[in-house]
């Protein structure tokens, strides 16, 4: 009870911050209809629509640097993520990207549409054995916000948006040092000007102001650290429709470790083919993956055992040879990829 009292003020506070920049916008198309007829009246509305537009929540996109895969020649790319879309009971991503130099996988709904896209790092991707990669998407798809969760999340965006203009502001450091510099030349008076005098006083006005953006954004993040034990308990119980708590402590740990990139990397340098490069990664001195079940280095089942049913579903997701089959229908993107993976960090 004390969890659902204290997500429902954050919510309530989130949606205060929220009207308040709709009121911005309200109020400059106010403005400038009441006084259609004044100058400074459309100066001043456009002024506070401008405001309010800056400060509105973002709605997410694609990174710069994703490429957007073909559907038609990407058949079993898509089908993977659907159908580990659905064990998930989430959206089927309408688009699936990747990444060259970037090891993490992202799903996330973007722009005013909601498009559910998933976002595949390629070094990752590359590096991963069958059942890894199907605990790879459930990881991502477990991780999507919730709707409540993306109206916090952009009232905290909007709050540091506030204090960065109120707070965070100081005069240039180019116009300082050209001043300083002339003024030591005797160019120009070395006492203050007009601009230090006015930024001096901005940064005052901007302190007074941004108390309570303060306020509020300490009190919203104390609110939002609260349930977060909740939050982390609705991911989990979501990934565990496809994986056992050990696979997800698996992907977790090798994808925080990143024991796999160095093998990778020196492999890329020696030019080695794309079919190298995966086997290396397996092949990596990781006692993680060489003990975890379904990769490179683990043992042959024992015949007759009964294996746990989320393995089996993790099997039935993608299986040896779909594998094989995405990995011929990335090949181009891994022939692009390889040789900057050096700059993986």
């Amino acid at each position: 009870m004390k969890q659902s009292a204290t997500w429902l003020a954050a919510l309530v506070l989130a949606l205060v911050v929220h009207t308040l920049t709709l009121a911005f916008v309200v109020l400059g198309g106010w403005t400038i209809v009441v006084n259609a007829r004044f100058a400074v009246a459309w100066a001043l509305g456009a002024l506070l629509i401008a405001i309010g537009w800056m400060l509105r929540p973002r709605l997410g996109r694609l990174p710069a640097d994703a490429e957007v895969l073909d559907p038609s020649s990407a058949r079993q790319v898509y089908g993977m993520a659907e159908r580990v879309a659905d064990r998930i009971g989430v959206k089927r991503p309408q688009k699936v990207a990747v990444r060259d130099l970037v090891l993490g996988t992202t799903y996330a709904r973007t722009g005013p549409l909601r498009v559910p896209v998933l976002v595949i790092g390629l070094p990752s991707w590359l590096a991963l054995s069958p059942r890894q990669r199907v605990a790879l998407l459930a990881r991502a798809y477990a991780e999507l916000p919730s709707g409540g969760e993306l109206i916090v999340d952009g009232a905290l965006s909007t709050l540091g948006a506030w204090r960065e203009a109120l707070i965070g502001a100081a005069p240039l450091r180019a116009r300082e040092a050209a001043h300083t510099q002339m003024a030591s030349l005797g160019v120009l008076d070395s006492r203050s000007t007009g601009y230090e005098a006015v930024s001096f006083l901005g940064r005052i006005v901007g302190r007074v102001l941004g108390g309570p953006v303060l306020l509020t954004e300490y009190c919203l993040k104390r609110l939002t650290r609260s349930d977060d034990a909740r939050r982390q308990e609705r991911r989990q119980a979501r990934a565990l429709r496809v994986l056992t708590a050990e696979e997800l402590a698996e992907i977790d740990g090798l994808l925080a470790s990143g024991r796999y990139v160095a093998p990778m990397q020196a492999a890329a340098l020696r030019g080695e083919s794309v079919a190298s490069i995966r086997q290396t990664a397996l092949l990596a001195p990781d006692r993680v993956r060489a003990t975890a079940p379904g990769s490179a280095l683990a043992g042959p089942e024992l015949p007759g055992l009964e294996l746990p049913g989320s393995v089996l579903s993790s099997s039935e997701l993608l299986g040896s040879a779909e594998s094989d089959r995405i990995d011929d229908e990335l090949l181009r993107h891994y022939t692009r990829a390889i040789p900057g993976f050096g700059l993986v960090i």
